[in-house]
C-alpha cells in the first residue's frame, strides 16, 4: 500500500535518518514508528499499572482498622526505638 508524505519537513527528517543509518527511507520510517509504538505501549502499560495500584491503595484505605495500636508498639519497640 503507497503512502505518500506531503510534508516536506516529514520528508527531510526520514531522509536525514535514512542518511544516517544506511537505510532506505521505507525502513527508517518503519523502524521510527515501530519505535515510537513500543514507547506508546510501554506508556500505556505505565498508566494501567498505576490505576490498579492506586485502585489497590483505596480498597486497603477503606479496611477497618482491627488493632488501634501504632506499628512500633504492635512490634514492640518503645519511643527510642528499642526492642522491649
Amino acid at each position: 500500500m503507497p503512502l505518500s508524505i506531503k510534508n516536506p519537513e516529514t520528508e527531510h527528517l526520514a531522509r536525514l535518518v535514512a542518511g544516517e543509518t544506511g537505510e532506505s527511507i521505507t525502513e527508517a520510517i518503519q523502524k521510527s514508528l515501530a519505535e515510537r509504538w513500543e514507547r506508546l505501549k510501554t506508556r500505556r502499560r505505565g498508566r494501567v499499572l498505576t490505576q490498579q495500584v492506586e485502585e489497590l491503595l483505596r480498597r486497603v484505605d477503606a479496611l477497618p482498622t482491627l488493632d488501634s495500636r501504632s506499628a512500633d508498639e504492635i512490634l514492640g519497640y518503645d519511643e527510642q526505638g528499642t526492642p522491649r
